[in-house]
């Protein structure tokens, strides 16, 4: 079992609690996550954060998993609130993500792993986090992660075209209208507090052009089959890809949004093998 430790940082806008996962036989690389909740929602013991770093500790890989500050709970097209909660905007949950991957990158040594091995992730709005923690870090010649770790991402306000088959499928699943546009667009509004037209690539990293992605680091990514987020993930892909970024891609066959948050389905120890196996080659 493994014994995870909570922390306390004196972060970049005020105190920011991160949870430690040791691992039992550390391999050498680690890994600060970020868990998902439209950027509003979730917290350290949700399964996508805590069965997720449990699950990588197990596999050798000590894991930093990050309490950041969320936006405003407010009653939106798919979250209803029974009582609404003040938030912070960007870009302070990014900023906070990134407090912790260079605290992490300081510390690798007491966790086992070697700093130039310390790898940055996060599921759906954790991976907008971490992802735009590293857009502004290139932009700024930033200190970058040896990798960055995403499953389902979600990267455009405005999301690209639902092709027909993703369609059919998300209608065969009763979830076409999961993540709506007008979901989407409530979704980053109420994170950035105004509306997403002048949004920076920070925010928004499916924004970035291949010139402002050129020195990348290495992306491992997993997407959800029966999800509409997943288009925005694929297109950022292949915009890395047109930077020249090493990146590898794969969907996880039968699964939908949020899969990480069922451990205790084949979809999601699937997708921790895939993130451990890649981890480890660093």
């Amino acid at each position: 079992m493994i014994e995870a430790g909570d922390r306390t940082l004196d972060g970049p806008h005020g105190p920011l609690r991160v949870r430690v996962y040791p691992a039992a036989a550390p391999s050498g690389a680690a890994l600060v996550w970020a868990h998902g909740g439209a950027f509003a929602f979730g917290d350290l013991d949700m399964p996508e954060a805590d069965a997720v770093a449990r699950g990588l500790a197990e596999r050798g890989i000590p894991v930093v998993s990050v309490d950041y500050a969320l936006a405003p709970a407010a009653d939106g097209p798919r979250w209803p609130v029974d009582e609404p909660r003040e938030g912070v905007r960007f870009p302070v949950a990014s900023e906070e993500v990134a407090h912790a991957l260079a605290w992490t990158q300081e510390r690798a040594a007491s966790l086992g792993a070697d700093p130039a091995k310390v790898a940055l992730g996060g599921a759906s709005a954790g991976a907008n986090l971490a992802t735009g923690a590293v857009v502004r870090a290139v932009k700024e010649g930033g200190d970058l992660p040896a990798l960055l770790v995403l499953a389902y991402p979600t990267l455009h306000a405005v999301q690209p075209e639902t092709p027909a088959e993703l369609a059919a499928l998300l209608d065969d699943a009763g979830l076409r209208d999961q993540f709506s546009p007008a979901v989407v667009s409530w979704m980053y509004e109420n994170y950035l507090g105004g509306p997403v037209d002048a949004a920076p690539t920070a925010a928004v990293p499916g924004l970035a052009t291949a010139d402002e992605l050129r020195g990348f680091p290495p992306v491992v990514m997993v997407n959800s089959e029966v999800d509409e987020l997943r288009v925005s993930g694929e297109a950022f892909a292949q915009t890395l890809r047109s930077a020249g970024a090493d990146i590898e891609v794969s969907l996880e066959p039968g699964t939908t949004h949020g899969h990480l948050n069922r451990p205790e389905k084949p979809g999601a120890t699937a997708t921790l093998d895939t993130f451990a196996a890649r981890i480890a080659r660093l």
